[in-house]
This record gives structure tokens, C-alpha cells and sequence, in this order.
């Protein structure tokens, strides 16, 4: 059975940093993608960084890069999401999710392929 356990989410000020980490376990290879979603309150879910766990391709929506930026560590089993400078507008609930087929040419982060999901982490960006 897979498991994703995130965490790391909390109350920051707009520029400020947060890191979100995500505990993967069940998994029977490194061979599958994985990333971070958001939901905002009265929004659709959005895929915002994607990593292939084998080797490392990422995907990273217009919205947050430059700003994020997420890692995997093989041996602890677990993806980071960095996340600098962050805007009021990246308040929502995160969560982790992945997905047994990883796409041929790098992380789709799109969410409906991505249906191993954890629960989710609040983040709010407030002055």
C-alpha cells in the first residue's frame, strides 16, 4: 500500500520561506513520479513541481518557479518542496501525490494521473 505523509506547512509572512516534505513509502521501485498540489479555497487543484524519484526530471508550473524547488533524497524516501519569496496568492492546502506510470518525457504534474495522494498540509501567506 502506498503511503505519502506530508508536513512542514505553517503561517509565513508574504516573502518568506516554508519547506514541505513528504514521507513516500510503498512504492516496490524508484520508478514512478511524484510532486506537490495545491488547492486553494474555490479553486481547481493545480500540479505546481513534479519529480521523476528514478531520475530526477522536474516540472515546475509558471506560478512558482524560480521560487521552489523540489528534491528527492532516494535513500530516506522522501521529496521536499523548497518554497522562497512566498505571495499571498500561494495560500492553499498542499499535498503530496504520485503516480505508478511516470510520463516518457519528465513529470506531467497533471493532476488527474496522479492517484496515490496524501493528505494535506495548510500553508498561509499572511502579513
Amino acid at each position: 500500500e502506498v503511503q505519502l505523509q506530508a508536513s512542514g506547512g505553517g503561517l509565513v509572512q508574504p516573502g518568506g520561506s516554508l519547506r514541505l516534505s513528504c514521507a513516500v513509502s510503498g512504492f516496490s521501485s524508484d520508478y514512478f513520479d511524484i510532486g506537490w498540489f495545491r488547492q486553494a479555497a474555490g479553486k481547481e487543484r493545480e500540479g505546481i513541481s513534479c519529480i521523476n524519484f528514478n531520475d530526477g526530471r522536474t516540472f515546475y508550473d509558471t506560478s512558482v518557479k524560480g521560487r521552489f524547488t523540489i528534491t528527492r533524497d532516494n535513500a530516506k524516501n522522501t521529496v521536499s518542496l523548497q518554497m522562497n519569496n512566498l505571495k499571498p496568492a500561494d495560500t492553499a492546502v498542499y499535498f503530496c501525490a504520485a503516480t505508478r506510470s511516470p510520463a516518457e518525457y519528465g513529470p506531467s504534474c497533471y493532476p488527474p494521473v496522479y492517484d496515490q495522494r496524501g493528505q494535506g498540509t495548510q500553508v498561509t501567506v499572511s502579513s
